[in-house]
Parts: structure tokens; sequence; C-alpha cells
């Protein structure tokens, strides 16, 4: 068997067993029944007692008839934003995941570890999206106990004996003025009534917006769609902004001893690409992405606006109940997703990796986030990858070199000349020096 594959064999799994501890099993573990609960929490609050703001007869804002028939119903609901997200991040994690960029012979086994661990971090995310949007709009509904715009139509006023329910108000010429209490409600249907005061915030459009615009992000980071940008310095040469600025810099640069970038043959390849590149259009250094990608990423956003709209015309949600239901389903689901994962923008669609195993539960002051850096990216990662000779061609001939992480083994240091930490760790697990 080559080096390389003993390598992959005895130092993957001894990585993982390191990197993947019980303490860091346990704290994600936890995450999951903390989450849960939270949504435990939502249904739970969504079933009590509100309080019953006091209304006045005469207000046609709460006079609309019951619609019997919801476009979108509770179960519906579930569907959209909850089964059809969990689906699309299974297919996309299982097809996508982790891509183009894994080296040929990486293990099979560091390939499904990524997989699954994009999978249930995504999941993950998905479940503090809807369920803090839900924890918090169930816990405003009750409090505000804001009646719906069929509020009316659920109550089914005593009328004969209204003056018995007066708390309030005054009585204006040609026109009732006053404020009466829920106490006047004949309905008999007590869940029926009770959710006829729970119009603000919108609920449907919370969860919507925090379910499916948390799709959306997740789409587009895949998907890398996201506005063109370059590194910040990276056009700071004049000429990087000019119509034709390779003409530019080689007008400024003309060479003295004949050769097109200013300097001899002997001069290294890699300093002659750092002059190509400055002299490169900034405008060459990112490109949009098509079109039917953006497409894509907006449909789970359009569903949400969908959804949120509808129950603007089912008479369910006055229209500033329907807005701040979806900003905070928006709030939860961009929070939720910067949480775990990383920028779409720079982030080449990964997700954060996992805990330090020392930090599982704690970091304490006077340490900077969850993750050890010399333990975790050098030692106890288990993201190790083990690579076969590279064949190197030096004028015309080629010839057989062993891979810098291959050698690093035998000191106990990987090459800095690397900047992918993925790939600088060959055979941690190993524990040899």
């Amino acid at each position: 068997m080559p080096t390389y594959e003993k390598m992959a064999a005895t130092g993957t799994a001894a990585a993982l067993r390191q990197q993947f501890s019980i303490p860091l099993i346990a704290s994600y573990i936890i995450d999951w029944i903390l989450l849960a609960g939270l949504a435990v929490g939502s249904y739970v609050l969504g079933n009590i007692k509100p309080n019953f703001r006091n209304f006045s007869l005469a207000d046609p804002n709460i006079a609309f008839p019951f619609a019997d028939h919801e476009t979108f119903s509770n179960k519906l609901l579930f569907v959209c934003c909850g089964v059809i997200p969990v689906i699309v991040v299974l297919v996309v994690t299982l097809i996508f995941v982790p891509g183009g960029t894994v080296p040929k012979g990486t293990p099979a086994l560091l390939v499904w570890k990524r997989k699954l661990w994009e999978l249930q971090i995504t999941w993950l995310g998905l479940l503090m999206a809807v369920g803090s949007a839900w924890f918090f709009v169930s816990g405003l509904k009750n409090m505000c106990g804001k009646p719906r715009p069929d509020m009316l139509s659920r109550c089914k006023p005593d009328m004969a004996n209204a003056d018995k329910y007066i708390v309030g108000g005054f009585q204006i010429t040609g026109a009732n003025g006053h404020l009466y209490s829920a106490a006047i409600c004949t309905e008999t249907d007590e869940s029926k009534l009770w959710d006829g005061f729970r119009s603000y915030p919108s609920g449907h459009a919370s969860a919507s917006a925090g379910g499916l615009i948390y799709l959306s992000l997740f789409l587009a980071s895949k998907f890398a769609v996201t506005l063109p940008w370059i590194m910040p310095g990276s056009s700071d040469n004049a000429s990087s902004h000019g119509a034709f600025p390779s003409r530019l810099g080689q007008a400024e640069a003309r060479p003295q001893n004949g050769y097109e970038d200013g300097h001899d043959a002997s001069w290294p390849l890699s300093a002659k690409r750092s002059t190509n590149e400055k002299i490169q259009g900034a405008r060459m250094r990112a490109a949009a992405p098509p079109v039917f990608l953006l497409v894509i990423t907006l449909v789970p956003f359009c569903l949400a606006i969908t959804i949120s709209a509808s129950r603007w015309f089912n008479y369910r949600h006055h229209g500033f109940d329907i807005l701040f239901g979806f900003l905070i389903g928006t709030i939860c689901a961009i929070y939720s997703f910067r949480y775990y994962h990383m920028p779409i923008q720079d982030g080449a669609g990964w997700a954060w990796g996992p805990r330090s195993s020392a930090r599982a539960f704690w970091a304490g002051v006077g340490n900077v986030g969850f993750v050890n850096a010399r333990s975790d990216h050098v030692a106890e990662s288990a993201d190790m990858q083990a690579y076969p000779p590279t064949a190197v061609s030096r004028g015309g001939n080629q010839r057989s070199v062993q891979h810098p992480e291959a050698t690093s083994q035998y000191n106990g240091q990987y090459s800095t000349e690397y900047e992918d930490v993925e790939l600088q760790r060959l055979n941690q697990g190993d524990n040899r020096v």
C-alpha cells in the first residue's frame, strides 16, 4: 500500500476520534434539544389564552367576514416552511457538497464527513430560524391580544345586552364610540374566539420568512449567487480602472532589456504573475452570476411573500401585522444563517466548522471564539487529506515529487506556503514527530 494511503487510513480515523470527542458531540446534541424545546414552547404559547384587547363594535377594520378556507393552512405552512427546506437542503448537500475542489484520492470518509456536517449544521440553523421566529411571534400575539380583521364575525356579539359590556369610550351623536370587552362575545368555540385576538404579529409571515429566506440564503451560498465584488486593496493600482489597463501597465513599465515585463528571463514566474495581476482591469476580477441561479435562489423568497400576502386577502391580519411578522422572520433567518455559515461573498459556500473540544461548552474571558486555533487547525482537525506524488513539469521533462504535506510527518510541521489549512494536516492523527 502506498505511503499516502496508509496515512489516510490511519491518520483520518485517529483525528476523527480526536476531534469529535464526547463533550463536543454532547454540546451539539444539547443545541438540538434546546432548539427543539424552543419550537415546542412556541406551540404551547400558541394554545394558551391570550389577552383580549377591548374593541369597538363600529370599527370596520375588524368587521370582515370569517373565511373558512385559508389559502395556506397551518399544515400547508409547515410543509412550505419546514418540510420543503429540509428536503432541498438534503438534495443540494448530497449533490453539490463538497464540490469540485476535492483533490483526487481524498478518502470517501472525509467527503461524507463534510457532507454530513454541512447537512446537520444547516438543519440546525433552519430550526433556529423558524423556531425563534415562531417563539417571538407566539409570545407577542398573547401579550398584545390584537383583534383580527374578522374578529367580529368570530365573536358574534350579544347586541341585545351590549350596554353590560361597555368598558370605555364615549357616545358620539350618530355613532357608537363605546369600547366593549370580549365578554360580549357569544362564540362557543373557545379556540376560534381566542385565535381572533392573535392578529399581531403575523405568524404565517414570520414563519415563512424565517424558513424560506433562510433557504434562499443557503442556496445563494452554495451556488455563489451574490453581488460581484473584489477583495479590498486588490484594485488600488490607478491603471486597473482604465479601459485597457494592461496597455497602460505596459506603457508604464516598458522593458529596458527586451522583455515585456521589464525583467530578464531569470525573474521568477510568480513575480511576473504578480505584475500581470497589478495591470489587470478591476472589472475582470469579478462577474455577475448567471440569472438562472438568481432565479433559483429567489423562488423561496417569492413563496414567502405569497404566503404573507395571503393573510391579507384571507382577512386574517392587518397590513402592519404582516409587515412586522415578516420583519421578525427575516431577522431570525439572517441571524441564524450567519450563526452557522460563513459570509456568502467570501465564504465559498461553507458552513462554519465545529467548536473545539476544549471549548465545546465555554470559551471564557481572554479567549477569542470557540475554536482553539492551535489544537483544531493543526492537531485535532479531522479534515486530513492524503495526496499521491505530484507530477511537476520542468523544461519539458516530468519528474515525480512528494507532496509537501506528505513530508511534514517527519518534522511535525506543515508548510506555510499552502494557505488552505484543510490540506495541511495529512497525518496529524498518527501523533508522529
